[in-house]
């Protein structure tokens, strides 16, 4: 059995690419469901968020070009198109990447905290549908008990770094002032709720906050002294926006070129600050070629982390000690199991052995042998087929000149030598 980890991420794919391979909550279900049908596949964890898409699977043989070739059948692509930007990684590789992955080490912002509660929820996903079992169950929570060691020893996250930091900083950057300015926020998500919290610690003068779902919009705003609104209600109100982060699931862009167009002429072309961290984007690409509109995607807002992250470098070398530990320890358990298999059948060898010495034990009192005859047949019987086979093993390694054989039996039985003079 291999461990497998297939996919893309911010560093291989464009979002052009990223956001035609996304699993949204609707689909996600029925996603596990066909890769765990695949022949080679035994357990499966999907994780796809705006940077990353990605599957985690034990296979019965390593071979990983069918699943690639999954992927991109299961979204309807051509798999020339999607395969250049594939990385895949085996064994104590993958264990490696899925930890980097859940302490924030592969990340767009280095040791950003999100991307934890995303494997959860992916694992917690996938566990639901019936994909996970006792290979994937263990690792990923190896995972996440590397992810709080890192978070608890080292200083990955005491710096105030995300995608949301970097938007509200960019915004920053050409409004310099917030106090007059009104942010629109579409979605209601974590990393919204993020933006409307660094927007409010620099004091922005207004939140509005749009959502699918009214209540969870409202439920957001509030905390920030703001104000919710439907998405069906986005056109009315984005000439009072001077910000605009969105951030959704919506499969299909929620703000076209003709809205924000008509927003613009409102506004007397007083310019608008857009920035689309949705994966599939929010706001058509061709939004971006309005004057007066400053539009930027999580792809562009990697140079304004780089100066937030460098205070995490020296944690992350921390963490990257700490996760080669976690995953020496989960080596560890995995060639246990071999070691557990090896038991039971012993065991097993033993006890049928026993269950057939003591039937001939039994016909033999039965014919009237005193107990004591019996028993020492018993012992005799027992001893002698317990040790026929290992003892011609090793006379066999010792013939051959097996010397690491005859040590690993030494320290497997631990013998003693006994003085017979004693």
């Amino acid at each position: 059995m291999s461990i497998l980890a297939l996919g893309l991420n911010h560093k291989t794919a464009p979002v052009e690419i990223r956001e035609r391979l996304t699993f949204g909550p609707d689909i996600i279900a029925g996603a596990l469901r066909s890769l765990k049908e695949h022949s080679a596949v035994k357990e499966a964890v999907i994780l796809s968020t705006c940077n990353r898409t990605e599957a985690y699977c034990c296979l019965g043989q390593e071979d990983h070009e069918p699943l690639a070739d999954w992927l991109s059948e299961f979204h309807g692509i051509d798999s020339d198109r999607v395969n250049p930007y594939l990385y895949s990684h085996f064994g104590d590789d993958a264990i490696k990447h899925l930890l980097r992955v859940s302490c924030g080490l592969d990340s767009l912002v280095l040791g950003e905290p999100q991307i934890l509660g995303q494997v959860k929820a992916a694992f917690q996903t996938a566990t639901d549908a019936g994909a996970t079992g006792k290979l994937l169950s263990k690792l990923f929570q190896h995972a996440f008990s590397a992810a709080k060691q890192i978070r608890t020893d080292t200083a990955i996250g005491n710096s105030p770094v995300s995608v949301a930091f970097a938007a509200v900083s960019l915004a920053k950057q050409i409004f310099s002032e917030l106090s007059e300015q009104t942010a629109l926020l579409i979605g209601a998500g974590e990393t919204i709720e993020l933006a409307a919290r660094h927007l409010s610690q620099n004091g922005i003068g207004r939140i509005i906050v749009a959502n699918r779902t009214v209540e969870k919009a409202h439920n957001l705003a509030a905390q920030f002294d703001g104000f919710a609104i439907a998405l069906t209600e986005l056109s009315s109100h984005l000439a009072e926006a001077d910000i605009v982060i969105s951030s959704t699931a919506s499969p299909l862009p929620v703000l076209g070129k003709g809205t924000v167009e008509s927003a613009l002429k409102e506004r007397k072309h007083r310019p608008i600050f857009m920035v689309d961290i949705a994966v599939p984007r929010d706001i058509e690409p061709e939004v971006s070629d309005l004057s007066d509109i400053y539009l930027y995607t999580v792809d562009d807002l990697d140079e304004v982390i780089q100066e937030n992250m460098r205070s995490r470098e020296e944690a992350a070398e921390q963490a990257e000690e700490i996760i080669e530990h976690y995953v020496g320890e989960y080596l560890g358990w995995l060639r246990s199991l071999d070691a557990v298999e090896l038991i039971q059948d012993y065991r097993a060898y033993a006890e049928n052995l026993r269950d057939e010495v003591i039937q001939k034990a039994m016909q033999q009192l039965n014919k009237g042998k005193s107990p004591e005859e019996v028993l020492q047949f018993m012992g005799h019987t027992l001893t002698n087929k317990l040790l026929h086979t290992p003892s011609a093993q090793l006379r066999q390694a010792g013939f051959n000149g097996q010397i690491e054989l005859l040590e690993a039996a030494n320290t497997l039985f631990q013998l003693k030598k006994i003085d017979n003079n004693s």
